[in-house]
């Protein structure tokens, strides 16, 4: 049997949004639902926080989460990578005899994240097609008739050639949606990161996906949240 590990990375030192891992957001603290969502998911072995802080460290437990340890002071600041931190866990938990074979990066600040949605991430990575898998969502408007503003304040297309392109007919292009992130460990491990030369897509709505950086941003995604959860 393969072990999975969740990781829910949740420093302390946000910036824009202060205490943002732990902000309530429609009744409970907003790490609760990606705990909650990799609990319900039940493919997970371990689910953990990743965390140098004590409060958003009680609140985690609380949820059902484990904290181990804390993160080191290496990948607690402001250059330390998603791939740091997930080294540093994968580590930590070698020394004391864990190997894990699957990992999922779930962020603290997903609200929309589905048991759904991770156990069909697992399952993209069970069927042995793909080394990786993550969230996207596709840009709500064509790219190739985007516009730019030229240093004479003037506007353009960027690529005039689609000037009388329907926009049914141009592609689709797409964002990461920032949600979660599955990988094997042996092709996270290679590639420093869960984008690796065979990763599958996680196609995402707009009702499932929303920045969280600004008070307008979290205004937006309850909005968002309490009109999915209607539907």
């Amino acid at each position: 049997m393969m072990k999975r590990l969740a990781i829910i990375p949740a420093r302390g030192g946000s910036k824009r949004i202060p205490r943002k891992n732990v902000k309530d957001f429609l009744g409970k603290p907003i790490i609760a639902y990606s705990i909650e969502a990799a609990l319900q998911s039940g493919i997970f072995d371990v689910i953990m926080v990743s965390t140098d802080d004590e409060e958003i460290a009680s609140v985690a437990r609380q949820y059902g989460a484990q904290v181990p340890f804390m993160r080191s002071e290496a990948t607690s600041n402001d250059y330390a990578t998603t791939a740091d931190v997930i080294n540093e866990v994968l580590d930590r938990y070698r020394e004391n005899g864990y190997v894990f074979d699957i990992v999922c990066c779930l962020y603290a600040t997903a609200p929309f994240v589905t048991p759904e949605r991770l156990r069909e991430a697992s399952g993209i990575l069970d069927s042995g097609g793909f080394d990786s898998a993550f969230t996207c969502t596709a840009f709500s408007y064509p790219v190739l008739r985007g516009l730019v503003i030229d240093g004479d304040g003037r506007i353009a297309m960027r690529w005039p050639e689609y000037r009388q392109s329907r926009s049914q007919d141009l592609p689709s292009f797409y964002h990461d949606a920032g949600q979660f992130y599955f990988a094997t460990t042996q092709a996270l491990r290679q590639a420093n990161g869960f984008w690796t030369d065979n990763t599958a897509p996680i196609i995402l709505s707009e009702l499932e996906v929303q920045d969280l950086d600004t008070p307008t941003d979290w205004a937006l995604a309850e909005m968002k949240f309490n009109l999915t959860q209607k539907k």
